[in-house]
């Protein structure tokens, strides 16, 4: 007989196979839910990586259409070509842009003033008088007094008479440097003479020395243009007799005329054998037949205005040479002067007509 307890375990061992099997199906389920999800993450990561992707190219694209549209919109305010001033200012040149501008402003002053032919403009002989005709410079020393008292009782006017001569247009001073000695006694009898006599040009910033003698055409030419503008300069050595009025006609007779370089024409051997008289150091420089080149003679010679002027422009960079007359000669060498040879200038010759004389 079938005991309750058998019959139980019967229906309990009924019950489990079923159980096992619907546990087994369940798993697979599972399983296979499990692998469905992995393409939804991973197609759900694709889409938020396409879509941080194309969110940074939007903004990217964004940007440099903002860019652009700035640029464009300041591009118009800049001018399409720099001046040398906006470039120097964009450099941080302010400094070099300012001596430009000074080297600028001495270059037009020195065209003004003579550096080129015809330069000068109507501003600046609008501010001057009515231009001299002459400045004649009469080179002396300190131990010269005799010859000048001797000149002003002769040719040359004093006192009143000078001061009428300067109102015709002609001016005349004894020219002169300093002392080795600045304020010795030879530069106080200067002083006193000149205030007795009012007929000097003291060029102060000249020694007077025998061996300073061709550095002094420099100083005369320019203290001269710079005191006095006159159609002519003229140097004269203190051992010269003037016919002033032929020399005043003579002059008259050019106004008007660049460029003049006048004188007595000469050239003449190089002395190279130092201790000799009229010695010239730089003998080498005038080639193997040892011969100078024409210039004027020292005892009297003419410059015109443009030519002083451009000597006291270029006076710092002209070489000088042993004697003043080579020295001068040599600088119009360099320029477009106009050579006047006139024997009436050549004080030694025996020509009746004649503007100068040994003294």
């Amino acid at each position: 007989m079938e005991t309750l307890a058998s019959a139980m375990r019967r229906e309990n061992r009924r019950f489990k196979a079923p159980s096992s099997s619907s546990a087994a199906a369940s798993a697979s389920a599972s399983a296979g839910v499990a692998s469905g999800r992995v393409p939804l993450v991973m197609a759900f990561l694709s889409c938020l990586a396409w879509l941080y992707i194309a969110g940074r190219l939007w903004q990217d694209a964004q940007t440099r259409a903002i860019l652009s549209g700035l640029l464009e919109k300041n591009s118009g305010n800049l001018p399409k070509v720099l001046s040398v001033e906006d470039k120097l200012r964009n450099l941080g040149c302010k400094e070099i842009g300012r001596k430009i501008v000074e080297a600028e402003m001495d270059l037009t002053k020195a065209k003004s003033e003579g550096y080129l032919w015809g330069n000068r403009t109507a501003a600046v002989d609008s501010e001057k008088k009515k231009q001299l005709l002459a400045v004649i410079g009469v080179y002396t020393g300190f131990g010269s007094r005799l010859k000048r008292n001797v000149f002003r009782g002769s040719w040359m006017p004093r006192g009143d008479a000078l001061k009428k001569l300067e109102e015709k247009g002609v001016v005349i001073r004894f020219v002169i440097g300093r002392s080795a000695n600045r304020g010795d006694s030879l530069d106080r009898n200067i002083d006193d003479e000149n205030r007795s006599t009012k007929d000097f040009l003291i060029l102060e910033s000249h020694e007077e020395a025998t061996e300073e003698l061709p550095s002094k055409a420099k100083f005369f030419f320019s203290a001269a243009v710079e005191a006095w503008d006159a159609e002519f300069y003229v140097k004269v050595e203190d051992n010269i007799n003037l016919d002033l009025a032929g020399l005043i006609e003579m002059l008259e007779g050019r106004r008007g005329d660049k460029g003049l370089y006048m004188g007595c024409m000469k050239s003449g051997v190089v002395v190279s054998d130092e201790g000799q008289q009229w010695y010239e150091p730089e003998w080498w420089k005038f080639g193997d037949s040892k011969t100078y080149f024409r210039h004027a003679s020292g005892s009297l010679f003419i410059l015109s205005n443009n030519l002083a002027r451009y000597i006291n422009i270029n006076s710092a960079s002209l070489q000088s040479y042993a004697h003043d007359d080579i020295s001068v000669g040599s600088w119009m060498m360099g320029v477009n002067a106009t050579y006047v040879d006139d024997d009436r200038l050549c004080c030694s010759s025996s020509r009746q007509e004649k503007v100068c004389s040994n003294a």
